[in-house]
């Protein structure tokens, strides 16, 4: 954030007899990618208030995934949107005495908790009229020649956190697997007929966001199928625990070949996902959480975008290669398709996904 508004945010910042920050509040993005992508600016924060009490409060799926953290000190689950769990969210809010609250994500009801709590400084950005009457310090989204350009949703979300004065400490995606999570993972996967120490491309062939995200089944297959040919690696299907994301992974497999495992009861918890990830030679994924899992735990990943911006995700490039289709609709941004082709993925050939696959593999 740039010129006169982040000039006047700075001089508060060091404004003589400001109250410190003692207790702030860091409201996480919902998405899986999302939350990891912010873990840089939980860090700023973390090292620019390093008297503060920082406590997050995102998804109760999140807080196994962002264990062994140190860049906070407490997590809250985000659980329920009735009105009722508003309040009752609001009054444990009030209770803890946060002084500040940092809100990554941009919707309005994101931003209703703090402003129901009565946190005096609320930081984020400005989407809205609605949005901003919530805020009390607001920030301009990325803009050039007045209209709204896509960034990384790291810089973006640092972004925010410099607004509380704070400074950039890397851009490094952070998450830590646990011994317990390492054990159960490997327990999984020991199951699924995986040998200690097999080499593993761990496929993630889902994608939450909605049906325009997915590189076709057949695809994936084919991929997966010569991979394994050439380079030794067991493919290990992983997809999320929802019906729908299942049920594309049995499509996968019945499509391929050669040997591979197809984890079509997967344990529910993200940090047994994370040690899966960690456990795998390279990540062959479309655009979604899986991707940020892989790059924060160091792991080479080839993505397949479709609909999306790749703006949005590019940084840290090195251990990655990012696959997408030139076509003149793209990026649309919709969850379907809205010409019911799906040219973006369905023309993005698995010929690319194997030699990206070489590249990285080439290069470990």
């Amino acid at each position: 954030m740039q010129g006169p508004a982040f000039a006047r945010l700075r001089l508060a910042a060091r404004r003589p007899g400001r109250p410190p920050v003692r207790r702030l509040l860091v409201r996480l993005p919902n998405p899986l990618g999302d939350a990891v992508m912010a873990t840089p600016a939980l860090r700023a924060l973390r090292r620019g208030l390093p008297g503060a009490e920082i406590a997050v409060l995102g998804l109760p799926q999140h807080e196994g995934l962002l264990r062994g953290n140190q860049s906070f000190d407490a997590f809250i689950p985000l659980r329920g949107r009735a009105w009722r769990d508003v309040a009752e969210r609001a009054r444990e809010l009030r209770r803890r005495g946060f002084d500040a609250a940092v809100l990554l994500p941009d919707s309005a009801r994101a931003a209703f908790d703090p402003f129901a709590a009565r946190i005096p400084v609320r930081v984020g950005y400005a989407r809205d009229p609605w949005r901003r009457f919530l805020l009390t310090q607001a920030i301009e989204p990325p803009r050039e020649r007045g209209a709204r350009v896509a960034i990384s949703m790291i810089e973006r979300y640092l972004r925010v956190a410099r607004a509380l004065g704070v400074r950039d400490a890397g851009d490094a995606l952070e998450l830590h697997v646990d011994a317990a999570a390492a054990e159960r993972a490997a327990a999984v996967l020991a199951r699924a007929g995986v040998a200690p120490g097999e080499p593993v491309l761990l496929v993630t062939p889902g994608a939450a966001y909605g049906a325009s995200k997915l590189w076709p089944p057949e695809h994936f297959a084919r991929a997966g199928d010569e991979i394994r040919r050439r380079f030794g690696l067991l493919p290990v299907l992983a997809p999320a625990p929802t019906a729908d994301e299942i049920a594309i992974a049995r499509r996968v497999s019945a499509a391929m070949a050669e040997r591979h495992v197809a984890l079509l009861e997967p344990d529910p918890s993200l940090e047994v996902f994370a040690a899966i990830t960690a456990r795998a030679d390279l990540i062959l994924t479309n655009d979604n959480g899986a991707r940020h899992v892989a790059v924060a735990l160091g792991r080479p990943v080839v993505t397949l975008i479709g609909p999306t911006d790749p703006r949005h995700t590019a940084h840290l490039l090195d251990r990655q290669r990012v696959l997408f289709e030139d076509v003149a609709c793209r990026p649309c941004g919709k969850s379907v398709c809205p010409l019911g082709d799906q040219r973006c993925l369905v023309r993005l050939s698995p010929e690319r996904a194997i030699a990206a696959a070489a590249e990285l593999l080439g290069a470990r």
